[in-house]
């Protein structure tokens, strides 16, 4: 394989995101496999990797956000211009212009013109369209990190459909797994996952976990992500059986009976496959990019219309399981591997002097 000059875009470089993680596994990937890696961000949130290049812009105010990504954009496009790499990969997981390939990370927003008209009507929404065009419009390929990302940008701009690659979904990093127990009939221990707690589907998992408690009085719900301060009110009416425990890089999946990620929108899902990964059945909506990866012998893919009951049935159905489930395994270093094939047909087609 040819060693490549590689350039990557995103605004907070570390493992502080779904997004973030993706970039950060995939760059030290890429350096790993003999690649002069380079990084282009507002600020690198942890020590910097050995081998990589970080190149620091400065933070800039967060809101409004569409104005913030615009002043993102244009800075990495003045230092691009000041300092020339022409035989670079340009790499975007952001908003930019100046790219020849990026990687989509979440729905497009275009899914707006799904709502009301007089939602269309600010320029909030007009700059957010706009950056989201010009950002599917520059590069030469489109890489969505799931088919439900895939098939949703081709759903809102067919004109641009010819740039998508396949998926490249996001690896996992083996953790613990796991121990083989048997789950007492009144209890079990349910987890969920996820900072973005009521997009995630956390009070829809409440009320199953619930429902649930009238036939298995001591289960517990495990909470991870979320401040306690902001979910707490989602337990008013509860007398114990909970635990609020805020975010940590480690999800506790070993602790985990079953995942539960009702989530209502969920590009991909890191915490189904991470779940997985660590032998833990799953329930997840059908809405997750990852529920494809969710076969009957890890868990059970439901859609939101379905009814509590089906939701609680299913979870107890998990939780009376005796059948240990199969590890889910996706190494970073073959997303990057995926990565090197796109890359060197971007060098393929550059025009020879």
């Amino acid at each position: 394989m040819l060693k490549l000059e590689l350039i990557h875009v995103v605004r907070r470089y570390g493992p502080v995101g779904g997004m973030e993680r993706y970039v950060w596994e995939l760059t030290r990937e890429l350096q790993q496999l003999g690649h002069r890696v380079s990084v282009i961000c507002e600020r690198c949130h942890v020590e910097k990797p050995m081998g990589i290049t970080v190149y620091e812009l400065g933070e800039i105010a967060p809101r409004p956000r569409w104005l913030s990504l615009l002043r993102f954009g244009r800075r990495v496009a003045r230092f691009l211009v000041d300092h020339p790499s022409p035989n670079s990969v340009i790499h975007s997981h952001e908003r930019l212009n100046i790219h020849h390939v990026t990687t989509f990370h979440g729905p497009p927003f275009a899914t707006v013109f799904d709502k009301p008209w007089w939602r269309l009507i600010s320029l909030r929404v007009a700059m957010q369209l706009f950056l989201e065009r010009r950002e599917l419009s520059t590069p030469r390929y489109v890489v969505p990190n799931s088919h439900f990302i895939k098939q949703s940008i081709a759903h809102y701009y067919p004109a641009l459909a010819h740039k998508l690659t396949e998926p490249i979904v996001p690896g996992v990093v083996p953790g613990v797994s796991r121990e083989p127990r048997d789950v007492p009939s009144d209890g079990g221990i349910v987890g969920f996952v996820g900072k973005e707690w009521q997009r995630k589907g956390l009070p829809w998992a409440v009320e199953a976990v619930a429902a649930l408690r009238r036939t298995r009085p001591a289960v517990q719900f495990y909470v991870v992500g979320p401040a306690a301060n902001d979910v707490a009110h989602l337990f008013a009416d509860w007398q114990g059986g909970y635990k609020l425990m805020g975010w940590s890089d480690q999800a506790h999946y070993a602790a985990f009976d079953v995942l539960l990620h009702p989530a209502k929108a969920e590009p991909y899902g890191m915490v189904i496959s991470e779940a997985m990964a660590a032998k833990v059945p799953v329930l997840v909506s059908d809405v997750c990019g990852a529920a494809a990866h969710v076969t009957a012998a890890s868990g059970v893919v439901l859609p939101l219309s379905a009814s509590l009951d089906i939701w609680v049935g299913a979870l107890d159905h998990q939780l009376n399981r005796r059948e240990p489930v199969p590890q889910f395994e996706r190494s970073w270093r073959k997303v990057a591997q995926e990565y090197e094939q796109l890359y060197s047909k971007i060098f393929a087609e550059r025009p020879r002097c």
